[in-house]
This record gives structure tokens, sequence and C-alpha cells, in this order.
């Protein structure tokens, strides 16, 4: 190609909508696959399929944003982090830590937990208490650690649940108006005194550790405050969070897609253009072998390869390309078969140029512009494909690719528990990725081909 066709289809491609469009949408694909990259650590997706990974996160929950939508605001699944304190009074050690939280909720909380990780030895004493927006402050639970002579790691879960903290709010039953006695612990800390409706405001957990003769070392300290929404795009029934999922299926997809599309156009542009160039023989042999991998049932065997071979995603990479190329390999070779009959073809035969130099300097350079519609093209399809395939289980389940979350939200019937966060945005992903490339793919198909114009 010379630089005034290459300029034409520049200029040709600017003024297509759905061209411009498509590139406008992969752009933004790839500014989210760098996020993706930078920000998510791959340890994450690594342990994506890890139950303790996800443990802190809540189950099934909505995404944030849809509170902006809803007349009454479900409450927010918070882990609250700890500001700390140490002091020191004659032979007594204080360590104190207050968590934060502005509670702006239409419901009560679900629940909440205070887990922490210290180091200390002899005897520590921890008390819980809570500072409601109206002044009044309800001591939840005091309890000691077991003794330790030398210094030495503890881990500890406080639960709401706890009768202790039940039985320490209702030695207090004068204060709220209401029955206390069937009700949870966060229904009734965190409501009204007269009557059993949220509290809104700001309350403030304070956590204290008393020992004597030795400090404290907070190693890790949280308080989790349940609810019943988390994240920009929810949960699953794992716990796991659907944003990191839907981030990292980003350049999962674009991965799988552009991989195959490219090695399969490539390998089919130059099986096609030589067999055409050779003819003969040669051509009828390779011809007869591209029907033969053409024949095959590609699905069929791409189920039997992930089940006996393996599901990695490089190989089913691999897998994509084999059952990818034959289609551009008949189409190059018809192209190649009119590009040999060329005068310039026959020149540089005549000035004695290998067949090498002939294919690639003056023949394939013809077909570029095919090639790269065809690249287009071809990346929806093989998205669509390890989608599939994923979709039937049969994707590699170390990856949060869009198709393996779709496979998870269908074994744990999400549709039936109404749970679309889990289903429409990575079908949506899918969709959108797929139309974006056959946007630029009909783009381009148009200029190389002038008919389609018409």
């Amino acid at each position: 190609m010379n630089n005034a066709s290459t300029a034409d289809i520049k200029r040709e491609f600017t003024k297509s909508i759905l061209g411009m469009t498509g590139i406008a949408i992969i752009i933004g694909l790839i500014i989210i696959s760098v996020v993706a990259v930078i920000t998510i650590p791959a340890s994450t997706f690594q342990e994506w399929n890890n139950p303790e990974k996800w443990l802190t996160y809540p189950k099934t929950s909505i995404p944030i944003w849809v509170n902006y939508f809803m007349p009454e605001k479900t409450p927010e699944h918070k882990i609250l982090e700890s500001q700390i304190s140490q002091s020191r009074s004659d032979n007594v050690f204080l360590t104190s830590q207050q968590f934060f939280v502005n509670f702006e909720f239409d419901d009560f909380p679900s629940d909440f937990v205070y887990e922490f990780e210290t180091e200390y030895s002899n005897s520590y004493l921890i008390s819980l208490s809570l500072l409601r927006p109206d002044g009044l402050e309800i001591n939840l639970i005091t309890t000691s650690l077991p003794f330790s002579e030398n210094q030495s790691l503890y881990k500890q879960r406080i639960f709401s649940t706890d009768e202790m903290i039940k039985k320490n709010i209702i030695m207090e039953p004068d204060i709220f108006a209401f029955d206390i006695y069937n009700k949870g612990v966060t229904d009734i800390i965190f409501s009204d005194i007269s009557e059993n409706k949220v509290l809104k405001g700001e309350y403030v957990f304070t956590v204290n550790m008393y020992g004597l003769e030795s400090q404290s070392k907070i190693i890790d300290s949280r308080i989790i405050l349940g609810g019943k929404a988390f994240g920009l795009m929810g949960t699953d029934e794992l716990r796991r969070d659907l944003a990191v999922g839907l981030l990292w299926g980003t350049p999962l997809a674009l991965f799988i897609g552009v991989s195959v599309a490219i090695g399969s156009v490539v390998v089919g542009l130059i099986y096609g253009v030589y067999s055409g160039y050779k003819g003969k023989k040669i051509d009828e042999g390779m011809m007869r072998f591209n029907d033969v991998i053409y024949a095959l049932p590609a699905l069929p065997f791409l189920i039997i390869l992930a089940v006996t071979i393996s599901n990695s995603i490089f190989l089913m990479v691999g897998f994509l390309m084999i059952f990818s190329w034959v289609g551009i390999a008949k189409v190059s070779r018809s192209m190649s078969l009119q590009i040999k009959t060329k005068q310039y073809v026959e020149a540089a035969k005549i000035m004695g140029q290998t067949d090498r130099n002939i294919i690639f300097r003056h023949i394939i350079p013809q077909l570029l512009p095919y090639a790269f519609a065809s690249i287009a093209i071809s990346v929806p399809a093989a998205i669509t494909t390890e989608a599939g395939l994923s979709f039937l289980g049969l994707g590699d389940p170390t990856f949060p690719t869009w198709g393996q979350i779709l496979h998870d939200a269908h074994t744990y019937g999400a549709a039936a528990q109404g749970l679309w966060w889990w289903i429409i945005p990575p079908g949506l992903l899918i969709a959108v990725t797929g139309l974006a490339f056959v946007f630029i793919g009909n783009a381009l198909d148009a200029i190389v081909n002038p008919k389609l114009k018409r």
C-alpha cells in the first residue's frame, strides 16, 4: 500500500460514524484495562476463587449507586478503619481506637463485627462502646484477653450476636421506650429512643484496651458494619466484589479477542496467499486440507479439547486460532489468484525475485486493508466463543472472565433470585465490546469494498 491509499483510508474512516464510535468504545475499554492492571493487584484475581479473600464482604449485595434511585436508602456494608492513640497512667497502658461512621440510611444494619489482631503479654482488658448521635453512650461489652506470659499474637472477633452484648443492653431497659427484648442488637443501638426507627447521624465505636506493665501492639483492627449494598457493582453469592471481576475481565477479553484475531488472520492470510500463488497441485493439496479443517464442528471439538487436554486460557486461545483461520485463507487465496496475474508481479518474476519476496513484498501488502477489517470482525467471535465455553463451565476458573462470571451466576441461580447486577453487567460488556469491533470492521470493509457503500 502506498501512502496515498493509506491517507485515503484514514480520511474515509474518520467520516464513518460507526467506525469512530467503535474506536471510542475501544479506547474506553483500553483505559479501563490500564486502570485495572495498575490499581488492582495481580494477587486479587489470582485469589478470585479463594473464599478467605472475601470473608469481610457481604453476600449478594446490590451496588451502592442503586440508593440514588430508591425512595428508601438501603444500608451500605462498611469496613471501618480506626484512629489509634496510646497513653500511660502509672503502670496502666491504654490503647484507644475510634471508628467513625455517618449512618444516613432508612434501615438498620444487619450486624457488626469487631475483629482485631494484637501482640501483648500478661493480662489485657478490652471494652467496646458506642457513642450515638443523640449523645447517648452504650457500653456493648467488656472482656479480658487470655493471660500470656510472653509477648504473643492473638486474634479475635466480637460479633453483635454475642449474648453478652445483648445482656448489657437489656440491663438498662428504661433507656428505650419500646420493647427491646425481641429486637436484634443493631435494631436497638441504631434506633431512636422513643420509637424503633433508625436514628441517623454520626456514630463512634470506641475500643479501649487496658494492660499492666506491658504495652500492646495493634497489628490489625477494624469494624465491619453489615449492610445490603456494597461497591460499584455489588457482590455475588461467594461475597466477591463484582467490580474487581468486571475490571479484570476487560483486559482478559481484549487479550483473548485480539490474540485470536491477529493469529488467525496472519496464518490464514499467509496460507491462502501462498496457496493461490503457487497454484496447481500445491494449491489443490493445501485447499483440501483447508476444507477438512473447515468441515470440523468447532464448538464440539473445543469442548472435547477443553475437557481432555486443559481448560487453560492460553491453550484456549491456541484452540480458537486453529478453527479461525480457514475462512480467511479461502478469501485471501481468491485475492491472490487475481493479484499474481498483475504486470508488476510478472515483472518481479522476470527480475528473478524469489517467491518469498514476491508474496511478502508485492501480494500481501495489497491485502492489508482486508486483513485489518478481518481482524476487527474476528475479535467479537473469539470473545463470545470464550464466553460461551466459560458459561458451560469449560473455561479457566482461575481467571475472572466475563463468561466465568456469567457461569457462576447461572450456577447459583442469580436469575431466579433477581440478582440482576450479577448478570446484566458482564453480558452488556460482552455485547458492547463485540459491537465496537463489528463497527470498525464494517467501516473498514465498506472502504475496502466500495460496492458495500451502495
